[in-house]
């Protein structure tokens, strides 16, 4: 079977009745989405999808053929009609008697905005040659691992003649532009017949008179492979068969704990990376596999592919049979040097005159026998998508080398390709990151107001954030909300108990698993309690000890463990309060208690400056909207003591403080997100009052 991930062959999803009720352009978006929605068929953001429409021209009202093509960096799976290009075919027809070969293709792509129909801004890609020349209304460009597994194979234009005969066409490698368009329009001229063509070491290109008609043909074609590869290739080993066995799912997370902050200290000295872990079937397969380093060594062949892994793998030797995690740890700062200095050698050898500077030398993908794969990258979605083309990868060189040899990229092309003077162009346009982009931090009370403001504020400046709460319907409730506003990739909840040593452990290593690491703490649990001394029970004092004392210990030690893993400074942001530098009355334990939070993170302050580890405070107070604190005898008890009505307590706060406003979460998430940013790098050790002013809680 040549995908792992199921056994089945793709579905056909057309719908006529909803088709129906579309135009041609609405058809063009439901087409590349279903298609897009089967990763089988094509990568995050990968292959492309084009109708040639007639359209009235906004000038002169005469009907005009315009070719819809899906626009530069967009993904199938989600485009909407503002993702597509749009051009004059006629005006592309004619930037042919432009053209002045093959060593001046890339200028071609400068034309292109000329060509553009109705002031669309969308950005044509430089596969619109591709599309425009290929002499049929409706073109599918898909990166199937099944195709690319005959496309990446030594004999695969023998392979592709066996399994479709004259049905579909094949053309040798060539770097995706002008020149690729024209050899389109070229082949399907001399074969009329044929329904599509595979591009070696690249994809499929199919078509049809309707856009079901070319939509069905990419799925059978795309079954028809998997069909062959299943008979071809049953009862042989994958991979020359496994030489190791796996470690059980509880070992491979606690490995990948140990190992995803070891290896982010060590390729995050420019700027931080996230990292992502997959362990499921397919890649331990690959991993634990007898021709694991050969394969990897050859790198990826589909240049989409290439563009998110890297030239190839590092792979970290590891025997699971005798797990000495200790060992690989203490090597993994020579392997990623050793890493760095091949890919520094492979810029030297195939630079050109007028090539860009070296980028990142790190590894994108490490593979661990026994345990799976690890991706790093600047964001949480990046990482997950270079382990997803990965594992396209992998079932591609199962493929390919199950009926064949698997051939990769050629390592000159593999660098025109990553070093395209066009491909460097985008990556220049692209937005400066967030201020805490690559950053990942842990909200302990994270499903109450401070602690989900906190961290919708942290997520709003690119930050990575794990909400922490003993609360599970209002941690999902919070974790639902913010994923939908800020992406499911970049927020994780896990339910923690601050006060219970093990649950503790237990989040810092989900944390690590999930995103590799922690570069800001925000300690935010709590509780309040009000009663006379002589009616505090030892049960509410020790209360009020353990989770606003001792919990803030727990989850600091924890946090220092990884800071001090990674090596790459760190941010502890207690949230306290004004209690703990004023005192009020019948407050005794929670006042106590919070003191005792200020000075520990004065402790902390000091351990943690030498490696660059910063600790702050900040003291709200009164924040009654959307605190959990107030929604309970809290706020009936804070009344009493002031001898006033719970509906009067708000204004009382307000008017008793100097400034005389009220104070919200929001407040007090922009104080955390300044102590946790480089805004505030050279501070620790400090306090910010935000309770709209209170002599009493001055600090000095």
């Amino acid at each position: 079977m040549l995908d792992k991930r199921t056994g089945s062959r793709l579905a056909n999803l057309w719908d006529d009745t909803k088709a129906a009720a579309m135009n041609e352009a609405e058809q063009l978006v439901y087409r590349s989405n279903i298609l897009g929605s089967d990763k089988r068929v094509t990568n995050y953001g990968g292959g492309n999808t084009s109708s040639k429409i007639a359209q009235a021209d906004p000038l002169t009202g005469e009907q005009v053929e315009v070719l819809w093509v899906k626009g530069s960096g967009g993904d199938s799976a989600s485009i909407k009609l503002d993702g597509f290009a749009t051009l004059y075919m006629d005006k592309l027809r004619a930037l042919k008697g432009l053209y002045r070969g093959l060593a001046h293709e890339d200028e071609m792509v400068g034309f292109l905005p000329h060509c553009t129909f109705n002031l669309n801004p969308r950005a044509a890609s430089i596969d619109t040659p591709l599309h425009a020349y290929v002499p049929h209304a409706y073109v599918d460009h898909m990166h199937p691992d099944a195709i690319i597994a005959i496309a990446a194979a030594k004999d695969s234009r023998a392979l592709t003649e066996e399994i479709f005969g004259g049905e579909i066409g094949w053309l040798p490698w060539k770097r995706p532009g002008f020149e690729l368009g024209l050899w389109l329009e070229k082949f399907c001229l001399e074969n009329p017949a044929a329904k599509g063509v595979i591009l070696e070491s690249h994809g499929l290109f199919t078509w049809g008179d309707t856009p079901k008609a070319c939509y069905e043909t990419t799925i059978a074609v795309i079954n028809q492979a998997i069909d062959w590869f299943e008979r071809r290739s049953e009862g042989k080993p994958a991979f020359g068969g496994a030489v190791v066995k796996s470690l059980d799912a509880g070992q491979r997370r606690t490995i990948a704990a140990r190992l995803m902050p070891a290896i982010r200290g060590l390729i995050s000295e420019k700027s931080h990376k996230v990292g992502h872990f997959d362990d499921s079937d397919t890649v331990l397969e690959f991993v634990n596999s007898a021709n694991l380093h050969e394969l990897a060594a050859l790198g990826t062949s589909c240049p989409d592919h290439f563009l998110r892994t890297k030239i190839r793998p590092l792979v970290i030797e590891f025997d699971p049979a005798k797990p000495d995690t200790d060992a690989v740890v203490v090597r993994l700062a020579d392997d990623i040097t050793a890493y760095r200095a091949g890919y520094q050698a492979y810029y030297k050898r195939c630079k050109h005159t007028d090539s860009p500077a070296m980028r990142d030398p790190n590894a994108v993908v490490y593979l661990m026998p026994g345990v799976g794969m690890f991706t790093f990258a600047n964001d949480k979605a990046t990482a997950r998508i270079s382990g997803e083309f990965y594992v396209n990868a992998i079932n591609v060189m199962r493929g390919a080398s199950s009926v064949s040899t698997y051939v990769g990229l050629p390592e000159q092309e593999a660098f025109d390709i990553e070093y395209w003077l066009l491909e460097e162009a985008k990556l220049q346009r692209m937005p400066k990151p967030k201020a805490l982009a690559g950053q990942i931090a842990l909200v302990t009370g994270g499903a109450g107001g401070i602690g989900r403001a906190t961290a919708a504020r942290l997520l709003r400046e690119g930050a990575c954030v794990v909400l922490a709460d003993i609360d599970e319907t209002a941690l999902a409730k919070a974790h639902e909300e913010l994923a939908a506003l800020h992406g499911k990739d970049f927020v994780r909840p896990v339910r923690l108990d601050v006060t219970a040593e093990e649950q503790v452990a237990v989040g810092f290593t989900e944390t690590a698993v999930e995103f590799g690491g922690v570069d800001i703490l925000v300690s935010n649990a709590g509780l309040a309690s009000s009663a006379p001394v002589e009616e505090t029970t030892l049960a509410l004092w020790n209360r009020n000890m353990d989770i606003l004392a001792t919990g803030y210990f727990l989850v600091s030690r924890e946090a220092f463990k990884l800071f001090r893993v990674q090596k790459l400074g760190g941010n502890v942001v207690f949230v306290a309060s004004k209690n703990g530098l004023a005192a009020s009355p019948n407050a005794s334990a929670y006042c106590t208690a919070k003191a005792a939070e200020i000075h520990l993170a004065r402790c902390l302050a000091l351990e943690g400056a030498e490696a660059q580890i910063r600790v702050n405070v900040v003291n709200p107070d009164a924040v009654l909207r959307g605190s959990k604190i107030w929604t309970g005898e809290w706020k009936e008890q804070r009344a009493a003591a002031y001898k006033m009505s719970t509906d009067d307590l708000e204004e009382h706060y307000r008017s008793r403080s100097m400034l005389k406003r009220s104070v919200y979460p929001e407040d007090i998430a922009e104080a955390v997100y300044f102590l946790a940013s480089d805004m505030s790098a050279k501070s620790t050790g400090n306090i910010i009052n935000v309770d709209a002013g209170n002599a009493q809680s001055f600090t000095r």
